[in-house]
């Protein structure tokens, strides 16, 4: 008795005499549908890309039934663009370069985007047995050249090809003899030119993007990699599983949409590389190295400007791409449906 008295002196409750307040739902300050909510909460990212990639979208699209030229271009008095319907994309296939452009684009896009996963891949894999302090250190270092613009990247790799002063010469003219006949054909490495051939430019061009490329790869498979629980390794370990067979049978599998994304990210990118050929190539004199993008430029501002013709390789090029990305997508899915 003494003791519920003091607890009443405090201010505190009776146990036997339920005090509880009922909780009232909270009350909505728009009045807004519930279905309506989320779309307006999207709306804002919707305009954003509306406006920075869909209209241009449109108004190359738009520009490209068009002939735009200089009259179209002047700030004072442009005359309006002349309809010309399908004609600009008619000349396009009616052209010798359009053979060549796709080829050199779907060539070195494929062995690009081999190249970077592999070589990205097996770093990320090198990075994953790495100590922690190790690994940040060659993140940072191949992270630089990840951050190298492409102007730059182009710069340096024409410096090293150089047929004077490169360092690829000059590396290559220290090999045996013997050695470079049996490996080249060849043993004298002086003067050699690098950027007078289709082929030696898109070497070139492959070395630089997969070493511009890679460092992406790598940190993504890396993270991939932290994800996997270390007791499946283990066990592999365990049963006597070798490091080729872990990693088809446990790595590949587990960090397949990852890869399912590098793989079209990496294509979207090699597909419509234009700076690095442009600076290697030393313009648009040489047209037998173009590839769609550097023939949409060569063409739009040439001399006279060709604007909508240049809009249409790039439609052409965009419509590729998408055609590529959607039937790999799907593939996609339907793995991962069956899975």
């Amino acid at each position: 008795m003494t003791t519920h008295t003091s607890t009443a002196a405090r201010g505190g409750g009776d146990s036997s005499a339920p005090a509880r307040r009922l909780r009232q739902p909270p009350r909505r300050s728009s009045r807004l549908p519930d279905w309506v909510v989320p779309y307006v909460l999207l709306l804002p990212g919707f305009l954003v890309i509306g406006g920075l990639l869909l209209y241009p979208l449109y108004q190359v699209i738009d520009m490209s039934f068009h002939k735009v030229g200089l009259a179209q271009l002047k700030a004072i008095n442009p005359r309006p663009a002349e309809f010309v319907g399908l004609d600009n994309y008619t000349h396009i296939f009616e052209s010798d370069l359009f053979w060549p452009s796709l080829r050199n684009t779907i060539v070195f896009a494929a062995v690009t985007v081999t190249l970077t996963l592999v070589v990205g891949t097996l770093v990320g894999l090198l990075l994953n047995k790495l100590g922690k302090k190790m690994s940040m250190l060659v993140i940072v270092g191949i992270m630089a050249a990840w951050a190298t613009p492409p102007a730059a990247q182009a710069i340096v790799w024409k410096w090293l090809f150089d047929s004077d002063a490169g360092l690829v010469n000059w590396m290559l003219n220290l090999l045996p003899d013997w050695l470079s006949n049996l490996v080249f054909g060849r043993s004298d490495w002086s003067g050699q030119p690098w950027f007078n051939d289709t082929v030696t430019i898109y070497f070139v061009l492959v070395v630089a993007v997969v070493w511009a490329s890679f460092p992406f790869i790598a940190v993504s498979v890396l993270a991939g990699l932290k994800s996997i629980p270390s007791e499946m390794y283990e066990a592999a370990q365990m049963d006597g599983s070798g490091p080729f067979t872990t990693f088809w049978k446990i790595t590949f599998p587990l960090l397949k949409p990852v890869f399912s994304v590098l793989v079209v990210l990496s294509t979207i990118w090699d597909f419509k590389v234009f700076t690095q050929l442009y600076l290697l190539n030393g313009g648009t004199v040489y047209r037998d190295a173009f590839n769609l993008s550097l023939w949409s430029y060569a063409e739009a501002f040439s001399n006279p400007p060709k604007m909508g013709l240049g809009a249409a390789i790039a439609v052409v090029l965009t419509g590729i791409l998408l055609v590529i990305t959607f039937f790999y997508v799907r593939q996609i899915v339907k793995t991962e449906d069956v899975r």
